[in-house]
């Protein structure tokens, strides 16, 4: 049995601190400052964690790489799993044509381009980081904005700010069932907790987007139809995450934001002529007059339909129950460890959710959508195929990060940390959701960041006196707000809209939002550790 210690580099607590920081300094640095590949980053970050574990943790190196295997297998499955299955069916509505239907059919609902902006921006995107995550949106949604006639630096700044609220819960919940996994915390009570966060977010958003669009005037003429969708979609986000699913609080809150604006008669008001002119100077794609026939709309809203469906049928007792039953428990081979007081951990034992997780239901979902949409079998069998493709980077960074993460966790790396952080007292609180920001802002993504830092907060929590649950959550309520102003993201809009080598200057248009949200979150999160909102928390 491997008995982890919080002390191991010279029987000092700082010292061994600063050592168990390695992995993450090298990872950060060579993001952030060498601009290496992300899967390349994090796989030499791996190699630090593994020599840091067996040379200084003094973790046998069989039981070390025994757990990079059961953080790397946690990535493929249920996280990839999830990623691959849901960026599928969006694979498969652009194959169809059934995107640009939809595309369309968010461009006749009104003509006002602060709305537009919401619609496309905001809902539209929240229901893309729903399915996808990992950039699909700014991209998409940037595009689109192109094609109704934005300018593209402005596209792209709308496009990476409304790309906030709904991350936490992106890609099916992934970046929480991740947060979960590694801090053993369960799932329901860290989704319920960041629920009780990022909807705050949700009422600023709308408000920020018209801004960014059209200005004091623009806030002043639709802040009525942002605060509403603002509002749909914060109820939306706090009622699924607390009560249905984690998985469908995006969608959830997509879907009511969208419904809200089309409810508000303002909202619908074509724009007068001067406010298009003073506000779009891009050109407006010709296709958008195009007239599709109303049962092609409802096959291009169907995808996102089957997913709810299936989704809320998942969460019937009996339906949960049964799902459940596929469910397998391993002890994991290779792995025998304690921590500081001698209790086993959870690591030792893996838990193989088939049925019940995320990515089979959304792979239900894909096939589902394939016969709606009319897809032969070989084509939706090669659009999967090209999707596995597609996200290969992708799938090498999560699943290094996450060996990279079971390693620090299982090795008792984040303790240590943990315990020496703890220091900050009260402080702590105020500097969670900044430890997540600055996760995310140099990995791009939240479900990295909460791999990387997630049981890091949980244990400076209990050592400190906070509640874990809270640091957790804030860890990627806080790690949203970085997603702006990632290398990954600012790469993505550059391209997207036909600016590469500007990525500088989206920077310095976002970044002042980004922090000023940040400090927002941080004071939440403040307040939620006092009396002052402590009856927020469940």
């Amino acid at each position: 049995m491997y008995v982890q210690q919080l002390e191991p580099v010279a029987g000092s607590l700082g010292l061994s601190a600063l050592v168990a920081t390695l992995p993450l300094v090298t990872v950060l640095v060579l993001l952030g400052g060498v601009r290496l590949k992300a899967h390349l980053a994090g796989l030499v970050g791996l190699l630090t964690a593994v020599l840091v574990a067996w040379l200084a943790f003094r973790m046998p190196l069989g039981q070390t790489l025994s757990s990079a295997a059961q953080g790397a297998a946690f990535g493929l499955f249920p996280i990839m799993w999830i990623v691959v299955n849901a960026l599928w069916v969006y694979r498969m509505t652009v194959h169809t044509r059934h995107f640009d239907i939809l595309r369309r059919s968010f461009g006749r609902l009104s003509d006002d381009p602060r709305i537009q902006a919401l619609v496309v921006a905001f809902c539209f995107g929240a229901l893309l980081e729903a399915l996808a995550g990992f950039g699909a949106p700014v991209a998409i949604c940037s595009v689109m904005l192109v094609a109704l006639g934005f300018e593209p630096v402005k596209a792209a700044v709308v496009a990476l700010v409304a790309n906030t609220a709904p991350v936490a819960f992106g890609a099916m919940g992934t970046p929480v069932v991740t947060l979960a996994q590694v801090t053993e915390l369960p799932l329901d009570t860290v989704a319920s907790v960041v629920g009780r966060q990022t909807p705050l977010l949700a009422l600023v958003v709308p408000l920020v987007l018209v801004w960014l669009v059209d200005g004091r005037r623009g806030l002043r003429e639709t802040w009525v139809p942002a605060l509403a969708c603002g509002l749909a979609f914060a109820v939306g986000q706090f009622i699924a995450s607390n009560y249905i699913s984690a998985q469908l609080a995006d969608i959830g809150a997509a879907l009511l934001g969208a419904g809200a604006l089309v409810a508000v008669p303002h909202a619908r008001r074509p724009a007068a002529e001067p406010v298009r002119s003073a506000v779009l100077t891009g050109v407006r794609s010709e296709d958008l007059d195009e007239q599709d026939p109303p049962r092609e709309v409802a096959r291009a809203y169907a995808p996102y339909a089957l997913i709810v469906v299936i989704f809320s049928v998942a969460q019937v007792p009996a339906v949960k129950d049964w799902l459940a039953g596929a469910t397998r428990t391993y002890d994991w081979p290779f792995l025998n460890v304690a921590d500081p007081e001698g209790d086993l951990v959870g690591g030792n034992v893996f838990t193989w959710p088939i049925g019940s997780t995320g990515g089979t239901l959304v792979l239900l979902a894909g096939v589902c959508t394939a016969v709606v949409l009319g897809v032969h079998a070989r084509v939706a069998v090669r659009e999967w195929a090209a999707t596995v493709h597609e996200l290969r980077f992708a799938i090498l960074t999560v699943t290094s990060v996450l060996a990279l993460a079971y390693v620090m966790n299982l090795s008792g790396q984040a303790a240590t940390i943990g315990h020496f952080v703890a220091a900050a007292g009260a402080g702590l609180a105020f500097l969670s959701p900044v430890l997540g920001w600055f996760g995310v802002a140099v990995s791009g993504s939240d479900t990295s960041a909460n791999a990387l830092f997630g049981a890091l907060q949980v244990s400076a929590a209990r050592e400190s006196g906070l509640s874990p649950e809270l640091l957790a959550a804030a860890n990627s309520s806080g790690g949203v707000l970085g997603k702006m102003i990632s290398p990954q993201n600012l790469t993505i809009a550059c391209a997207a809209v036909g600016l590469a080598g500007r990525e500088g200057d989206l920077l310095r248009k976002v970044l002042p939002w980004s922090l000023g949200l940040l400090l927002v979150m941080c004071l939440i999160v403040v307040g939620q550790s006092t009396p002052v909102l402590e009856w927020m928390l469940p």
